[in-house]
């Protein structure tokens, strides 16, 4: 059977659909991790260390000898969206007051969803994208958006708007893993090589245990929400991340559009910014849902927008 091969073809499917398994057991059997109890109960319930985990190997592979045009591409890249996110959180947490939308059509959006989507880059994608349409510098810009993975530049887009304040020890305890992965897979090659395997790996055991944290109605109520979030991800970030591309980083906006996605690995920044700023709580299913949502709309639009730029840069 060719499960593997088949999964791949989806979007992310890798993460999603682990996803989806645990968030069906979550919606109809809720209390399968407590019932079961041991191994399965705590790969039900363990998204907080098997991210911890998958953070680490994360920063394991993150290289500092990059070439000059490498980083400059993944800098100038990197910046932009960080910058873009860091604006729009910042509009919508002044126009919004407690930072979340209770009702009408927007109803169920918040700050916490905004930045999720926003700040960070789908890797996977971007690489694979510019390996079709782009060089191979480009396809290599992907190293830095490393160091969006996880919930870091979140947590300090919150902080720097006003919108949450996240104290020192919890702050350093949510990088200090990929900060350690970083130290030693710089250090040792070997141990890159060896951590940086267990990246992939890590993926679908992660995605389902935060789909463990989603019930299924809520995906339902906020489907259209995410779409619309996801479109507006692609819209919002795409257009600078074109310009940068175009004018700082010498490309001609392939790289860019090809950045405008959401990370798979942005599916867990609400539950954990949750955990530390328990003023999110609320939100943060909600928010996690959206997320997942934009995640595949732009997974799916990312690389048909970037075809469609790559013939239109071959006619100019």
């Amino acid at each position: 059977m060719k499960i593997k091969s088949t999964i791949e073809k989806i979007p992310g499917g890798m993460m999603l659909i682990p996803l989806l398994i645990g968030a069906c057991i979550k919606t109809f059997q809720p209390g399968a991790g407590a019932y079961f109890g041991s191994f399965t109960g705590g790969l039900i319930s363990g998204t907080v260390p098997i991210l911890g985990v998958w953070f680490f190997c994360m920063g394991a592979s993150v290289s500092f000898s990059s070439t000059p045009t490498i980083l400059k591409k993944s800098g100038t890249l990197v910046l932009t969206k960080t910058l873009v996110a860091w604006l729009v959180t910042l509009i919508f947490s002044k126009l919004v007051p407690g930072g979340s939308i209770e009702t009408g059509i927007f109803a169920g959006l918040s700050v916490l969803a905004i930045v999720s989507c926003m700040d960070m880059t789908n890797g996977g994608l971007y690489a694979a994208l510019m390996q079709q349409y782009g060089s191979k510098e480009e396809a290599g810009a992907f190293i830095l958006m490393s160091l969006e993975s996880g919930p870091l530049v979140s947590m300090l887009i919150l902080g720097s708007v006003g919108a949450a304040a996240f104290p020192l020890n919890n702050f350093l305890g949510a990088v200090l893993p990929f900060l350690v992965g970083i130290i030693l897979g710089n250090l040792d090659p070997e141990l890159k090589a060896f951590f940086n395997k267990a990246t992939g790996v890590m993926i679908p055991f992660f995605g389902f245990a935060l789909g463990n944290t989603i019930d299924l109605s809520n995906i339902f109520k906020t489907g259209l929400l995410g779409i619309l979030l996801g479109l507006a991800v692609i819209i919002i970030t795409g257009i600078p991340l074109i310009l940068a591309d175009k004018f700082i980083g010498g490309g001609n906006g392939l790289a860019g559009l090809a950045a405008s996605s959401s990370a798979g690995a942005a599916v867990a920044n609400p539950v954990i910014i949750a955990g530390m700023a328990p003023q999110f709580a609320p939100v943060a299913a909600q928010a996690t849902a959206l997320v997942a949502t934009s995640v595949v709309v732009t997974s799916i639009l990312v690389p048909i927008f970037t075809s469609m730029w790559n013939n239109h840069v071959k006619k100019v």
